[in-house]
């Protein structure tokens, strides 16, 4: 019997990284585009099929293999160009609706970060929020789509609870994509108080972190549902009983973590004066605001943030974009 550790090891003939890359790119051609067995390839390349199994799996986790499996969805120019005229924006991304919104997550966020690597000239300077529509945003991103790229985070992200899916390494992985490097805001979201905000912002190393976020030309955020499923309550910041009195207060949900109402105007003063990040204000001047969301959740606050003019480019599907049109002047 083989045991573990001999499986474990491949060739010897592996000694090097391109090595080791070339030996993948040649299984996962034999197995996608040939078509071949892992067990065919394993006696025609002299691997066990447990050594092609993890070639193939290494392959997608470093970019050699991209498996993407997209309905056909197309974008809409006619709600594009109808949106961009009716709320001045600089670009419009709308993809069609399918009923499923993981799906519709999918193709917009696919479509947005299209969007970003396709910049010209492209941007040396990004800055990033952070949550799951983010997250999904970074798994699409080209290889290399802005080779050196420097991305930093517009707001604070330690999570003070343990959560199931991480959410807050967003800009290490749009860094990581553009084969560039990350700047992080190394503080949480809220502070336990306002002197405690102060105190850190006048710190030089935060305060360079929102000097750079502020410089930023262009910024690429989500914006966050008025819900139990705000990674804002599951990070630990908020509970449901805020939401609540959030919600009587006019909340309509969250951009760089502040609350804001139907006019894009700050809520609840008293957890603004404790959020650390970029205030919404500072992204009317960003060459390029660049806003993504999906769902019936987000059609509030995707007002509120239209109202406000803290986006000039949208992405999102069809129903928020119908939403807009049809309920923009309310």
């Amino acid at each position: 019997m083989t045991s573990a550790s001999t499986n474990d090891s491949l060739p010897s003939r592996l000694n090097s990284d391109p090595q080791r890359e070339q030996l993948m790119a040649q299984v996962a051609k034999l197995y996608y585009d040939l078509e071949r067995t892992q067990g065919d390839i394993a006696k025609e390349t002299g691997l066990t099929r447990w050594q092609v199994a993890r070639l193939l799996r290494e392959a997608r986790e470093v970019g050699i293999v991209r498996i993407e499996i997209i309905p056909r969805s197309p974008r809409l120019p006619h709600l594009e160009a109808e949106m961009q005229r009716r709320f001045g924006l600089r670009e419009a991304i709308v993809l069609a609706s399918s009923g499923d919104e993981d799906v519709e997550l999918n193709v917009v966020t696919q479509a947005a970060g299209r969007y970003l690597a396709g910049l010209q000239p492209p941007p040396q300077l990004v800055g990033v929020s952070w949550g799951r529509t983010m997250i999904k945003m970074a798994q699409w991103l080209p290889p290399r789509w802005n080779d050196g790229v420097h991305v930093v985070l517009l707001n604070g992200a330690i999570n003070i609870r343990n959560v199931a899916e991480q959410t807050n390494n967003v800009a290490e992985r749009f860094a990581h994509a553009g084969n560039g490097h990350a700047t992080l805001l190394p503080v949480p979201a809220m502070l336990g108080s306002e002197r405690t905000r102060e105190a850190l912002e006048q710190d030089h190393i935060v305060a360079d972190v929102l000097r750079i976020a502020d410089e930023a030309p262009v910024a690429c955020f989500s914006m966050g549902e008025l819900s139990e499923r705000s990674v804002l309550v599951e990070s630990g910041y908020v509970d449901a009983a805020i939401m609540r009195d959030l919600e009587k207060r006019g909340a309509v949900g969250d951009i760089l973590g502040r609350f804001v109402d139907e006019s894009g105007e700050i809520v609840a003063p008293e957890l603004d004066s404790r959020t650390i990040g970029l205030r919404p204000e500072r992204l009317r001047d960003k060459a390029f605001s660049i806003g993504v969301c999906v769902g019936e959740s987000k059609h509030r606050v995707a007002r509120a943030c239209l109202r406000a003019r803290y986006i000039n480019v949208l992405a999102t599907d069809e129903a928020t974009a119908r939403f807009l049109l049809e309920h923009g002047d309310e």
